[in-house]
């Protein structure tokens, strides 16, 4: 989990990726296998969009479209890497 505390950051989605499965290799193809990343190393379209994106923001945007939410009825918790609705008062 430290490891990927480096990598919290916009552009960085690859190298957060190896830290949490150990390996660039495996990160990649698990990126080409979600149709983030072509086989030669390249971006695709959603790929570069995602990895334009934060930790924090992926999280959110992954927890908001799972429950057909607004993104801004969530809060990021860095520890866990996952987003959870915020409370209402």
């Amino acid at each position: 989990m430290e490891a990927t505390q480096k990598f919290m950051g916009r552009n960085q989605m690859l190298p957060r990726l190896a830290a949490q499965v150990g390996s660039q290799e495996m990160a990649t193809k698990l990126l080409v296998d979600r149709g983030h990343m072509t086989e030669n190393g390249k971006w695709t379209e959603a790929g570069a969009k995602r990895n334009a994106m934060t930790a924090a923001e992926r999280a959110i945007d992954r927890a908001a479209t799972a429950a057909n939410k607004q993104p801004q009825q969530y809060k990021y918790d860095p520890k866990t890497n996952r987003a959870t609705l915020k409370r209402k008062f």
